[in-house]
Formats: C-alpha cells, sequence, structure tokens
C-alpha cells in the first residue's frame, strides 16, 4: 500500500496494490498493522457507513464534537467523488484549511480523515457508493456542518458554473465556520 501525503497534517491518502488480470482484480483494502504504521494512530473501528448518491448531491461537511469525534476511513466503491476534509481541531496551524482528492472505483484510493476534521463529498459520476470505516459511534447530539460555500475556507469544488449542488436540508442550513468558532 502506497501512503500520499496531502498538504493537511495527519490526512493521507491510501493507494493500494491491486493485483489484475483477465478474471479481475485483488486488493487489501485495509490491514490494521499499516494504517497504525502510515498513521500513528491505534484506532478501533466501531461503525461502518455506505452511501449511495446521484450526480450533483453534496453531502457534508460534517463532523461529531468530542467526546464524540469520528476519525473516518473513506472509500468510493462505485462512480466517482471529489472527497473533502476541513481541517476544524482548535489550535491547529492548518485550522480552516481544506484538501480535496477525486475517489472512485478506478482509483481505489482511500482517504484517512482524522478527528477534528470535517468531511464532505460531492458526486462527479452519474451515481457513486461510498462506504467510510469510522472511530466512533454516530452521536446526533454531537454533530456540526459547516457550509459547502463558506467564503472563510473558500472551498473549490469541481462543481459546473451556474449549477448549484443537491444538499439535505441539513446540510442547506450549515454553519459558517465564523459560527462553528462559537461554538467551538
Amino acid at each position: 500500500m502506497n501512503v500520499i501525503k496531502t498538504a493537511l497534517p495527519d490526512v493521507l491518502l491510501f493507494e493500494p496494490k491491486v493485483f489484475g488480470d483477465d478474471r479481475g482484480f485483488f486488493y487489501e483494502s485495509f490491514n490494521q498493522k499499516l494504517f497504525e504504521e502510515a498513521t500513528g494512530v491505534t484506532a478501533e473501528f466501531v461503525q461502518d457507513n455506505h452511501s449511495r448518491s446521484k450526480k450533483n448531491v453534496l453531502r457534508g461537511l460534517h463532523l461529531q464534537q468530542e467526546p464524540f469525534a469520528q476519525g473516518k476511513l473513506v472509500r468510493c466503491v462505485q462512480g466517482t467523488v471529489f472527497d473533502v476534509a476541513v481541517d476544524l481541531r482548535p489550535g491547529s496551524a492548518s485550522f480552516g484549511q481544506w484538501i480535496g482528492a477525486e475517489l472512485s472505483a478506478d482509483n481505489r484510493h482511500q482517504v484517512w480523515i482524522p478527528k477534528g476534521f470535517a468531511h464532505g463529498f460531492y458526486v462527479l459520476s452519474e451515481t457513486a457508493e461510498v462506504i467510510y470505516k469510522c472511530v466512533g459511534y454516530y452521536a446526533p447530539q454531537a454533530e456540526l456542518s459547516l457550509r459547502w460555500d463558506d467564503e472563510d475556507v473558500n472551498i473549490v469544488w469541481p462543481i459546473p458554473a451556474m449549477q448549484l449542488p443537491l444538499l439535505s436540508p441539513k446540510d442547506a442550513e450549515a454553519l459558517r465556520l465564523k459560527d462553528i468558532l462559537k461554538i467551538k
């Protein structure tokens, strides 16, 4: 497994070694020992989530506050998404900065999003299925959502000009960074 560092500390891309021939392919999608060596995190994954979304859907940007914070290992198993992590760790030198990566069934990349980062993705293909392993259980009372279009974060989404993404009501009402700062 090739580990690719990103511009944000602790957010890593994992590129598996894929063995393929005329029968199909095989790859190891997760290895606890290699994960711990790469991240320095001893993670106990307690929940797997699976979403299916259609083109132009934007999910996120979500995070859970301590003591219910979640780290996530995210991959796209069908289609293609633009996946984003935003650093919302109090006192972090990269607070408010973001990183984006294309995850697809073809490239088989995974991204590790540590606790304290907001996470979301935008669907580029006709449909996409995203699976993520979570450190920590879902706790709605601890959830925060950051606006996808917050000008203080300035994420460059690959959304066609003059088109708005499809959002859930919760994501349409998400907080701006300045409002999250008041909560944290």
